[in-house]
């Protein structure tokens, strides 16, 4: 049973993030817990891009971004996989250069420093130099870069489909087993 954390950041890309919540809790004979810390700028585009507040339904532990007490915010916590999804491009920095400024950083650290799985899903398009150097040092460091970019072989016809082939990716990311297109299948 593996215990996950989720970050969802200000970046656009909502969809992403409620597809994901919404897999992982679907999950139960493999996922024991559910973390989840939102920034604020991620409340105000979750409700601007979704038109709603689903954030306050799913079934997780709930953590603000200043709650340092926070199980995420320590190795003893035994959370195998953190997710930032969406990953802002200001989030990605901090992790980068190791600024531990608020619950979702200080987690991405944590889980850097107890060499288990980070995966970030990088918003953002395009990247400048800055970005991709980030991306670079995150990489280096042990963590996945994964872009919030969408496949078309399973010939998605909904933005709900569409956000569900960038969420599978992030799945198969973490290790978890769970039913999805598969390529010549």
């Amino acid at each position: 049973m593996r215990k996950i954390a989720v970050a969802i950041t200000g970046a656009s890309g909502s969809i992403y993030a409620q597809d994901l919540l919404e897999k992982l809790c679907a999950l139960k004979e493999q996922v024991q817990e559910i973390a989840l810390v939102m920034s604020a700028n991620a409340r105000e585009v979750w409700h601007t891009e979704l038109g709603n507040e689903s954030w306050k339904e799913f079934p997780v532990r709930r953590f603000e971004t200043t709650d340092f007490s926070s199980p995420i915010a320590s190795g003893s916590g035994q959370y195998d996989t953190l997710i930032v999804i969406p990953c802002s491009m200001g989030t990605l920095g901090r992790i980068a250069n190791g600024i531990s400024s608020d619950l979702v950083t200080r987690a991405a650290d944590v889980i850097l420093k107890e060499r288990r799985k980070l995966i970030l899903v990088a918003r953002e398009t395009p990247y400048n130099l800055i970005h991709i150097r980030n991306m670079e040092t995150v990489t280096l460091a042990g963590g996945i870069i994964c872009p919030a970019t969408p496949s078309f072989y399973s010939l998605p016809q909904t933005p709900k489909a569409i956000a569900a082939t960038v969420v599978d990716r992030v799945l198969d990311l973490a290790g978890l087993k769970h039913d999805t297109y598969r390529w010549g299948s």
